[in-house]
């Protein structure tokens, strides 16, 4: 929706548009899903909290990859299952820049832990002499950090470069904001509308590389010795 001096304040949402006749059953179903999640992450998260033994390298970035799947979760399914429950499907600007900024750093993040584990496997079992002197506590706090800023600054980046353009639509054809939906509202292309996204693909494409890599190396490496393959 548009003002008189054409700056788009808020957009509509219209992925629910086909689905009128079932969202009572979506609601229900959706509910379920969204407590499962958390019921699931909030265990294991609690788990590795609570339990001394499994305060390892391993069970760290599982944790934090729970609690990315937490935070990732909470940029979509409340605000999913309220417009379940609304017959106007609205959001604000800044409402989905946040949602868009949510969503793409929990995968970025999930990226990330899921590298650092690939990471942590090949050096406990291609390299099990250096494995506690290169893991150690101090390197597992950095690693986690890291984890953590890169995909929050990359998303930063591209939540600034997608707010900047001035809008000439409010319609978004989908049930969630994310920013390449709103960056082709954009009135004008712009360099850094391709340079960005571009950036964030490379970095998604090596973490999938590194990953595929490690666990296909491990894999040679588990089939040399039953000592490995256990």
């Amino acid at each position: 929706m548009m003002d008189n001096m054409s700056v788009v304040t808020m957009f509509t949402l219209s992925g629910l548009s086909g689905a009128a006749n079932y969202r009572g059953t979506l609601f229900v179903l959706t509910f379920l899903c969204y407590c499962v999640i958390c019921l699931i992450n909030g265990t294991i998260i609690v788990a590795i909290i609570v339990d001394k033994n499994l305060h390892e390298p391993m069970y760290i970035f599982l944790c934090n990859l729970c609690i990315n799947g937490l935070y990732g979760t909470a940029g979509f399914y409340p605000k999913f299952l309220h417009d379940l429950h609304s017959k106007t499907h609205i959001i604000s600007v800044p409402g989905c820049l946040m949602q868009g900024f949510v969503l793409l750093s929990s995968v970025s993040a999930e990226f990330s832990f899921l590298a650092l584990m690939a990471y942590d496997r090949y050096m406990a079992i291609c390299r099990p002499l250096v494995y506690h002197s290169v893991m150690t506590k101090q390197r597992v706090c950095i690693y986690v950090v890291i984890a953590w800023l890169i995909p929050f600054y990359l998303m930063f980046l591209s939540s600034i470069t997608t707010a900047t353009p001035r809008l000439c639509g409010s319609h978004i054809p989908r049930i969630f904001c994310v920013n390449v939906l709103i960056s082709n509202l954009a009135c004008s292309a712009s360099v850094a509308r391709i340079i960005v996204p571009a950036f964030n693909y490379v970095f998604y494409i090596g973490h999938v590389i590194f990953i595929f890599w490690s666990y296909f190396y491990l894999v040679q490496m588990c089939q040399t010795s039953k000592e490995n393959r256990k």
